[in-house]
């Protein structure tokens, strides 16, 4: 081989490395991006599926909860910021501000909205929890604005993750911990507790369950408040990595965190959990290989696919009608 064909094939072998090292940080970054919008996804999902199992409810004023909660964020964090707060302490007090205020929101929304037709036909409550919704996300661009707002990056950098921002940004390694964190322990929560025995109970037969003496009532005003805490941490955190909010960010928030609800198996807090994670990668391999412009028609095609030929979800089960 003579020296332009030893040149020619060093170039071929090391533009083959350099096209497989990008290959592969594509796909990472595709990966880690999955998981940041799973970890969001499963965070909203998780109060659909924890109403669903106990009530048979599909909360849909679900998404503006997560909207209000990033609202009431953006509001406590600018008033911190005038009196020279700075830095994560800001980021604690806007969450635990939005945790209670959206919490406060599904306490109250329950009671209004839902307990008042348990009786009812299915129907009603259906119509019920989208008149909720319009309700809510009308009456917060009256409040605020029909605009988008800024909103601050609240979530620090790490210096050690510089070397890895084009993949791996701070702001998602964060989204994916808390998440981590908050998912651990709501499982303690049911799996370990009073409490979560009573929801458990409650989901699997109400009318047992209040023979038995638990106060299902409740535990449903419990499922809603934790339910709306995880939604506002959720907004938080995915408008303090986006850093922009508007009063229709929950719709779109809502129908894809219930598509991810639907596709693991409504009413299972893990197949929400996986469903959120399993719509994040499709989303993003999705709009990574394909187009980002169809980004909400991968949810909704996953979804419409999921109904017809899979309807209890992932790990859901085919529950036998009663007779």
């Amino acid at each position: 081989m003579g020296k332009r064909g030893r040149n020619l094939h060093r170039d071929i072998i090391l533009k083959f490395n350099f096209d497989s090292v990008r290959f592969m940080e594509y796909f990472f970054e595709l990966l880690l991006g999955g998981l940041t919008r799973g970890s969001i996804y499963a965070l909203i999902a998780l109060g659909y599926t924890m109403v669903y199992g106990i009530i048979e409810l599909i909360n849909f004023a679900h998404g503006e909860i997560y909207m209000i909660g990033a609202f009431t964020a953006l509001i406590v964090a600018s008033l911190l910021t005038i009196y020279g707060f700075h830095g994560v302490s800001i980021l604690i007090l806007a969450s635990v501000a939005a945790v209670i205020y959206s919490s406060a929101y599904g306490f109250t929304i329950e009671k209004i909205a839902y307990k008042p037709l348990r009786r009812a036909p299915r129907l009603s409550p259906l119509i019920s929890a989208i008149g909720m919704s319009i309700f809510l996300q009308n009456y917060v661009r009256l409040a605020q604005t029909s605009d988008f707002l800024p909103f601050p990056s609240l979530i620090p950098e790490f210096g050690f993750m510089r070397d890895y921002e084009h993949i791996f940004s701070s702001a998602e390694l964060v989204i994916f911990i808390a998440a981590a964190l908050i998912m651990a322990m709501l499982t303690f929560l049911v799996k370990l507790t009073r409490m979560g025995m009573a929801m458990r109970a409650s989901a699997q037969d109400r009318k047992m369950a209040m023979l038995s003496g638990v106060d299902v009532d409740r535990v449903i005003s419990v499922t809603f408040i934790t339910g709306s805490a995880l939604a506002a941490v959720g907004g938080v955190l995915i408008a303090s990595h986006i850093g922009q909010i508007n009063f229709s960010i929950g719709f779109i928030a809502g129908i894809k965190a219930f598509t991810a609800a639907v596709l693991g198996g409504i009413g299972s807090i893990p197949g929400a959990v996986l469903g959120g994670f399993f719509l994040g990668w499709a989303e993003s391999f999705a709009t990574g290989y394909v187009s980002s412009d169809y980004e909400d028609v991968f949810a909704f095609a996953l979804l419409v696919l999921i109904l017809i030929f899979k309807p209890e979800g992932l790990i859901g089960r085919s529950k036998a009608n009663k007779v």
